[in-house]
C-alpha cells in the first residue's frame, strides 16, 4: 500500500505528464495555425470565452466542444458537438486549442507527443514540475489544491476540538475550586453510612454462634446416656442450645455427626452407641444412637 507521500508524488507526476502532452500538442499544431503563433504555449483561463469552440480531450479522445457557461465548482460546462452530450471542462489544461484544427494536424500532434513522452523521456516542463512537487512534499507542504483544502479542514477541526477541551477543563477546574455545601454534606453522609454499616456487620473477635454439634455435645453431657438424633434435637431446641428453621433438623444433625466421625476418626467427639430393645421377646439393636467419647465427656 502506497504512503501519502508516494501517492502525492505519483499524482504530481501524472499531472506533469498530462501538462506535457497538452504542451506538445499545442506546439505541434501552432506552426500550421498562423492565428496561434503569437499565443502562449499553455492555454490560460482568461483566454477561454463563453460560447467559444475548442478542441478538448473528452473520455480519452480529442473532440470539439462548445463552452456554454462556467461551472460553480470550477471550470466550464460544455457540449460535445459530435455527440451533443454535456461535458465538464475542469481546467484550461484540458483545452488544446480553438476549433478549426484539422484532423491531420491533430494526428501530427499526437505523433509528436508519442515521440516525446511515450518513449519514456520526460520533457523539461514535467521534470521541473516533478522537482517542485517533490520539494513541496519533502517540506510538508500541500502539492495540490485538493490536499491544501483537506489540510485546512483538518487543522480547523483540530483547533475546534482543542478549544472545546480547554473550555471543558476550565469549567471543571472552576467547579472544583468553588465550594459546594450540598456536595460536601452528601459525601460526608455517605462516608458515615459506610462506617456505620461496616461497624454493624463486624462481629467481636472469638464470638461464634453455637451450632448443632455444640448443642448435641451439651445435651449428651447433661443426659449422660446414648440418645438418638430426634431426642437430641428436641432437647437442644427446648433448652435454647440451638436455633434452626430447617424442616429436618434431625437429619442435619445426623449428617454433621457422621462427617465429624469420618474426618477426625478417633479424635471425634461422638461415636456410635449400641442400644438394644426387646420386642416380642427378642433383643433388637437400634440404629442412629450416639454417645460422647471419653475425651468429650470431660
Amino acid at each position: 500500500m502506497l504512503t501519502l507521500k508516494q501517492r502525492q508524488e505519483r499524482a504530481a507526476r501524472r499531472a506533469a505528464r498530462i501538462a506535457a502532452k497538452h504542451e506538445a500538442i499545442r506546439q505541434a499544431a501552432a506552426p500550421q495555425e498562423p492565428q496561434h503563433q503569437k499565443r502562449s504555449d499553455v492555454m490560460k483561463k482568461n483566454e477561454v470565452k463563453i460560447g467559444g469552440q475548442y478542441i478538448a480531450k473528452v473520455s480519452g479522445r480529442l473532440a470539439q466542444v462548445r463552452i456554454d457557461r462556467e461551472n460553480p465548482h470550477g471550470g466550464w460546462d460544455a457540449i460535445n458537438l459530435a455527440t451533443k452530450k454535456s461535458v465538464r471542462i475542469k481546467s484550461a489544461q484540458r483545452l488544446r486549442a480553438e476549433a478549426g484544427v484539422s484532423k491531420a494536424e491533430v494526428k501530427a500532434a499526437k505523433a509528436a507527443v508519442a515521440a516525446q513522452v511515450g518513449a519514456g523521456a520526460k520533457p523539461a516542463a514535467e521534470l521541473a514540475k516533478d522537482a517542485k512537487a517533490t520539494a513541496a512534499a519533502a517540506g510538508g507542504q500541500a502539492t495540490n489544491p485538493l490536499e491544501a483544502h483537506y489540510r485546512t479542514q483538518k487543522d480547523a477541526a483540530k483547533a475546534e476540538k482543542a478549544a472545546k477541551v480547554a473550555a471543558m477543563r476550565k469549567e471543571v477546574a472552576e467547579k472544583l475550586a468553588k465550594p459546594d455545601p450540598e456536595l460536601d454534606a452528601a459525601v460526608k453522609a455517605a462516608a458515615e453510612g459506610r462506617r456505620a454499616k461496616k461497624a454493624k456487620a463486624a462481629k467481636p473477635k472469638g464470638e461464634r454462634k453455637p451450632g448443632c454439634l455444640d448443642a448435641a455435645v451439651r445435651v449428651l453431657q447433661e443426659a449422660d446416656k446414648p440418645m438418638g438424633c430426634q431426642d437430641i434435637v428436641k432437647e437442644a431446641l427446648a433448652k435454647g442450645y440451638w436455633q434452626t428453621k430447617g424442616a429436618t433438623p434431625a437429619a442435619t444433625l445426623y449428617a454433621a455427626i457422621i462427617r465429624e466421625c469420618a474426618a477426625k476418626g478417633t479424635k471425634a467427639r461422638f461415636r456410635r452407641a449400641e442400644v438394644k430393645e426387646t420386642k416380642d421377646g427378642k433383643a433388637i439393636s437400634l440404629r442412629g444412637y450416639f454417645e460422647l467419647t471419653p475425651a468429650a465427656r470431660q
